[in-house]
């Protein structure tokens, strides 16, 4: 099964680490993997092309199904290797609501952490303004609380009930990225308490971004 797959992937990066985190949960090691570099410009190079269009990151293939969303794909191997690894979608039904729902708001996590993090790297520097940085930082402040009241609200080790699932797999990441960009741990507990709970876990462990491990991340979140 896993021989079937291949993985094309850049470190650190959220949507990656998804995809990795589902294939370590389901057991999926020794699938065929790729570390492309994002600094060298290889997420554009043909051969993530051939797979991806879009020339981004991840680009997941299984025997012929490509699945580069990495959504997707995490969703499906949890459907296509149910009775294997660990079960990522609870039985219960308001475990799996929240699972659903904590998954998709995750997208939006996603997006305000990005539209903070990349403005100077995406907007070329006479089209960017004070103001939006003030509001791109602002809007992410709130949705950053928001996640920090859910978790006082519940388990501080589990987004959607009482076992690690697919809300895990897909907002773990991105939390840790809040982190890796200086994310005050005083001033978000929760949120602290929730990421080094994880930290250790056996899947997230060993699909750790091998680049976070060689060099410091940076402070651009510490006054959020």
């Amino acid at each position: 099964m896993a021989q079937d797959m291949t993985l094309l992937w850049g470190s650190g990066s959220p949507p990656c680490w998804r995809v990795m985190i589902a294939l370590e949960e389901k057991n999926l090691q020794g699938y065929n993997q790729k570390l492309l570099s994002f600094e060298k410009m290889e997420h554009k190079s043909p051969e993530v092309m051939a797979m991806n269009p879009r020339g981004q990151l991840p680009s997941f293939k299984y025997k012929d199904y490509v699945l580069n969303e990495s959504y997707a794909a995490c969703m499906y191997l949890e459907n296509q290797f149910k009775s294997q690894g660990n079960k990522l979608i609870p039985d219960c039904p308001a475990e799996q609501a929240m699972m659903y729902q904590r998954m998709f708001e995750g997208l939006t996590l996603n997006q305000k952490m990005a539209d903070v993090i990349y403005y100077n790297w995406k907007v070329p520097e006479g089209e960017r303004h004070d103001s939006a940085v003030k509001r791109n930082r602002e809007a992410l402040a709130a949705e950053v609380k928001l996640w920090e009241g859910y978790l006082q609200k519940g388990s501080c080790c589990f987004l959607a009930g009482k076992n690690f699932s697919l809300a895990d797999v897909t907002v773990y990441p991105s939390i840790s990225y809040l982190f890796r960009f200086g994310l005050c741990e005083e001033r978000y507990p929760k949120l602290a308490a929730y990421y080094n709970c994880l930290k250790d876990r056996a899947s997230i462990k060993a699909s750790w971004p091998p680049t976070w491990k060689e060099t410091q991340g940076q402070d651009l979140l510490k006054d959020l």
